[in-house]
């Protein structure tokens, strides 16, 4: 298995107790405060948002990210290559 299939093999989501989530399939960090992680995955961009979230490991060659906080709602934004997309809307 090269290295572009490891990058591209999946994505998977494993929330315990609401306050350690596992994300495989990431491809880019693209923002994060304590309230809110934005990333771009296989899947598309997912928005983490919740209390007292940190990045524990990111590991952008295997794709994985731990978060560790309160998680309140992990939502999927689908069309965020539209001028005035998602940022623009979260910003807003």
């Amino acid at each position: 298995m090269g290295y572009e299939e490891l990058r591209t093999a999946g994505h998977h989501l494993i929330l315990e107790d609401r306050e350690n989530l596992t994300v495989s399939g990431v491809e880019e960090v693209e923002s994060f405060d304590e309230n809110t992680i934005v990333m771009e995955t296989a899947q598309g961009l997912l928005i983490v948002r919740g209390e007292g979230l940190h990045i524990e490991k990111l590991s952008l060659d295997g794709g994985d990210l731990k978060v560790e906080g309160m998680v309140e709602s992990l939502v999927y934004e689908e069309n965020r290559r539209t001028k005035g997309g998602f940022l623009a809307r979260l910003l807003g």
